[in-house]
């Protein structure tokens, strides 16, 4: 697996991750009743449970911070507009869930389903725990790295410097702290549900600023964009920002914050594998200076 490649946090992971899972099929007493899926950072195993009902069961990489406290979220919004959660054990990264269905919102015209999840914002945006990370301490150690890297990261100068900026400004700003934000809120992270139609899954969750959800909305689906990538772009965005009723400068901000960090990220996994970047990366970085250009005034 190419995530073995990323060092030994990975590989102890990887390692231990068929006995945790076993240990917890037989902790939870639950069955399996089906061929196991991934994610980037997750295993998932459909389960049934003692009560003979339906869930999965996830369990995440020790070493991805995102998802850190992903249980606290689920809890707090107890079913509302998101998966269930019926338990957890932060420790091994474990939870057991709802059962979802399959379909996600990548099966929606795109601006349809960028109006459902700007729908879930106003459900899903709540004060935060004190548990959670908050935003501008999290961004400030990223900026940090991307202006120490700044020579090296590939995409036009004056992207780094509208990302180092603004994001200064933003982590200043009293607005960017207390919310709880999903952080990772994109097409493939809502599914078709039994009690409502959609149901928001797999959150990173940090106390933050609404305006910072609208980026992955721009970075996915990106094939259905070819022949007129700025035009798509441009319409995602402000569909997103109107139906939420989000500041358009903000939103715009934390976008190019967000897409110009991502390229940064790739050049440090790239050298911390002790290689260049390669096909996929590169195509890539082209990604985010044309997601960092669409949304410029």
């Amino acid at each position: 697996m190419r995530r073995a490649t990323l060092g030994g946090e990975w590989v102890a992971w990887l390692d231990d991750l068929p006995a945790r899972c076993a240990r917890l099929l037989d902790e939870w007493n639950l069955t399996p009743t089906g061929d196991p899926t991934h994610g980037s950072c997750s295993l998932v195993v459909p389960v049934r449970t003692a009560d003979r009902v339906d869930a999965v069961l996830k369990v995440g990489f020790d070493g991805d911070r995102g998802s850190e406290h992903e249980s606290v979220a689920l809890a707090q919004w107890n079913g509302d507009g998101a998966v269930r959660l019926f338990r957890a054990d932060p420790r091994r990264r474990a939870l057991l869930l709802e059962r979802l269905h399959s379909t996600d919102l990548e099966s929606l015209w795109d601006v349809e389903a960028c109006e459902i999840i700007a729908g879930f914002y106003a459900r899903l945006h709540r004060p935060a725990s004190n548990r959670l990370a908050v935003l501008p301490d999290v961004v400030g150690g990223w900026l940090d790295a991307l202006a120490t890297d700044a020579a090296i990261v590939p995409v036009p100068p004056r992207f780094v410097e509208q990302s180092l900026h603004a994001g200064r400004d933003l982590c200043s700003d009293p607005a960017s702290v207390g919310t709880l934000i999903h952080a990772d809120l994109h097409y493939g992270n809502v599914l078709a549900g039994d009690r409502e139609p959609w149901l928001v899954i797999d959150p990173k969750p940090l106390s933050g600023d609404p305006h910072y959800e609208v980026a992955p909305l721009l970075w996915n689906r990106w094939e259905e964009m070819a022949g007129d990538v700025r035009g798509a772009l441009t319409r995602r965005f402000l569909t997103v920002v109107d139906a939420a009723g989000l500041d358009e400068k903000r939103a715009r901000d934390w976008v190019v914050i967000r897409v110009i960090l991502n390229v940064h990220w790739a050049v440090e996994d790239a050298r911390r594998a002790r290689r260049g970047l390669d096909a996929e990366e590169r195509e890539f970085v082209t990604r985010s200076v044309a997601i960092a250009k669409a949304v410029q005034p």
